[in-house]
């Protein structure tokens, strides 16, 4: 087990040269006899990951939550979430790897990607089956993105035009899964206090305060969340806390004392209170469990 998490960059996984674009498909069972030595452990990536699994057992573990590999799955990750691969029988399937700009420069627009469902950051969002209707469809742009990746001269511009294919069409199915469609404005001040979350967790802990932020009453932001999550303003906020605690202390560098203070909790007594309180166990069984 590594000492610390390691964090992969599409340079780490590409045999080649890297081009400007930033961009990686592959089949997957290419992709693991290549770098089965690092999926294997609990890692980052600095990119967007896309894996359609067509057959094989196993199972994935994203930001703790373990799911069990089944064939016509996808999983849909972000930058910066831990994961690590688990299989007890051959993979088959396909794999796609792009970094952030990759269509957020084509598009102009730098929220683009924060609009699919399945690219929150919540890891129950990022793995979900296809529906019978559409395996086939998805399947075939999978393999049409691995096809003009290994061009001799790609077309970078077609990839990118391809991949949002693919990507519509799967947010097209998971909201037709969901039967009722989400007003987009609720979805966009959803995404916008994620993003705030994500950016200020460690110092802002009041649904309050990041209400000041996006321009509306705590009362409106804790009513869009539980209806749209099932969960308060609040909630979302410890939850992030203590995902960075849990991935902080993967990194066996690091004492509880020291994490504490990155989380800007006031002492180490507090800090495993509350990680206590609300995993159940102190921040040190939760390590201990982990590195076994």
């Amino acid at each position: 087990m590594p000492k610390k998490i390691p964090v992969y960059n599409i340079q780490h996984l590409k045999a080649e040269q890297l081009t400007q674009a930033d961009f990686q498909a592959e089949q997957f069972s290419d992709y693991l006899h290549k770098h089965y030595q690092h999926l294997h452990f609990p890692h980052r990536h600095t990119f967007y990951h896309l894996v359609l699994f067509k057959d094989g057992k196993g199972s994935h573990t994203i930001d703790f939550n373990r799911y069990n590999v089944k064939p016509q799955q996808v999983y849909a990750m972000i930058p910066g979430q831990v994961h690590s691969w688990h299989f007890t029988a051959p993979i088959t399937g396909y794999v796609i790897n792009f970094s952030e700009n990759f269509l957020k420069n084509f598009l102009f627009n730098q929220y683009y990607l924060d609009g699919f469902s399945f690219f929150s950051g919540n890891s129950a969002d990022g793995v979900f089956q296809l529906a019978p209707d559409i395996q086939a469809k998805v399947q075939q742009i999978f393999e049409n993105l691995i096809e003009l990746y290994k061009k001799e001269i790609p077309s970078y511009d077609l990839i990118r035009v391809t991949l949002l294919q693919l990507l519509l069409l799967m947010d097209m199915h998971m909201q037709q899964r969901q039967q009722t469609q989400v007003p987009k404005q609720k979805l966009t001040l959803l995404n916008n206090f994620r993003r705030l979350i994500d950016k200020h967790y460690k110092d802002i802990k009041l649904p309050k305060e990041y209400a000041d932020l996006l321009y509306v009453t705590p009362n409106h932001l804790n009513a869009l969340c539980q209806d749209l999550l099932g969960k308060t303003a609040g909630e979302l906020i410890r939850d992030r806390v203590l995902l960075e605690a849990k991935r902080l202390l993967t990194n066996v560098n690091l004492t509880a004392t020291e994490i504490a203070y990155e989380l800007n909790f006031q002492d180490n007594s507090y800090f495993n209170r509350f990680f206590k309180k609300y995993e159940l166990i102190t921040p040190d069984d939760f390590r201990k469990q982990f590195s076994k």
